[in-house]
């Protein structure tokens, strides 16, 4: 498909540089009313979601935690700025470099005086494959030290980063280190807002994905098949799976609690929508035409014009729905992207 299709023009001034406070007070557009080709949709707060899930469903999160995968350092005298976005070993790391022109590899990049890595390949687009000085649990603890918290390149301060950042761009889910981008849906979570669901009857289990930084870059191909996803790992446990055959069996609904839910449980999905314990890597790309084996419902944020994710939400809505729904959030005032609002879709099979 053209690219093209899935563009649109956001005011610079929707793009959120902060998160709601509290979480839960950030706004929902709920697009589950209407049938297809319907273009109807609810203005709520997220504190509402409890209220329009049903008893016997089950909430999907994933509880990969945000690593500080911004490093900053020196080859010689030249100042090299890298973002980590895929774990390939102990001490290894795929990562994209700034300036990356005149890296080779055998050049050793330094950190600090704890923390050096050496370039041992050099890929397209200014990735590179690092080893660190450091592996394992203490490579985790240098880059606690010395890393800072991933923000995306649209969200522009002017007094740069926060120091709120660091807890303001992890879930409540966050568990398992080696995200180096917040699954954002997941950011409007809190405890109480947890426990209405649970209240409701609404049932929790949680997947992993750790998201990479290949989800910041822009789709450059004119057409979609040209697009080169790159790959990110995931797991989904034993009893995760149980939980969404028991509920698929007593005829609950399936929520996705954002893009990076979905691809897991898309990746990990047979024909015939069961799901089974899975775990690898997973470069599904989705984008309208696909039909979706595992999912009925999507909490998602906002996403950039021409994007990956917003081909995804309009492959499970309906493009034409979302790009309607997309103008309705602008003009309503909707914030947008990372730390925006959310909405809640329903899927559409094609």
């Amino acid at each position: 498909m053209r690219v093209d299709l899935f563009d649109y023009t956001l005011p610079e001034e929707r793009i959120a540089r902060f998160p709601a406070r509290p979480r839960e007070s950030a706004r929902l557009l709920d697009l589950t009313g209407g049938g297809p080709g319907e273009h109807r949709w609810a203005d709520r707060v997220v504190r509402d979601l409890p209220d329009v899930l049903r008893p016997g469903d089950l909430l999907l999160s994933n509880d990969t935690r945000v690593i500080p995968a911004r490093l900053r350092g020196r080859r010689g005298e030249a100042g090299v700025e890298v973002t980590l976005h895929k774990r390939e070993g102990e001490s290894i790391w795929r990562a994209f470099a700034r300036p990356a022109k005149k890296l080779r590899p055998g050049d050793r990049i330094v950190f600090a005086d704890d923390l050096a890595a050496d370039v041992t390949a050099k890929g397209e687009a200014g990735e590179v494959t690092l080893r660190f000085s450091q592996a394992g649990p203490a490579l985790m603890a240098a880059l606690e030290a010395h890393g800072t918290m991933p923000l995306p390149p649209y969200i522009k301060r002017g007094a740069g980063e926060s120091e709120s950042d660091a807890e303001d761009y992890q879930t409540v889910f966050a568990a398992r280190d080696g995200a180096v981008a917040a699954p954002t849906a997941g950011l409007h979570f809190t405890p109480a807002l947890l426990d209405a669901v649970e209240a409701r009857g609404v049932r929790r289990a949680l997947v992993t994905l750790h998201v990479g930084a290949g989800t910041f870059l822009p789709v450059k191909a004119e057409d979609t098949d040209d697009h080169v996803m790159h790959s990110e790992w995931g797991e989904i446990s034993p009893e995760t799976a149980r939980a969404i055959a028991e509920t698929r069996a007593a005829g609950g609904r399936i929520v996705a609690t954002g893009t990076t839910t979905m691809r897991v449980l898309e990746a990990a999905a047979r024909n015939d929508g069961t799901v089974p314990a899975w775990s690898g890597d997973t470069d599904l790309f989705i984008t309208p035409g696909y039909r979706f084996k595992a999912v009925d419902l999507l909490l998602t944020n906002f996403h950039l014009p021409k994007s990956t994710l917003l081909m995804l939400v309009s492959a499970f809505a309906g493009r034409e729905r979302i790009l309607a729904a997309y103008a309705h959030a602008i003009a309503q005032g909707y914030r947008f992207f990372s730390y925006g609002d959310a909405c809640l879709l329903e899927r559409t099979d094609p």
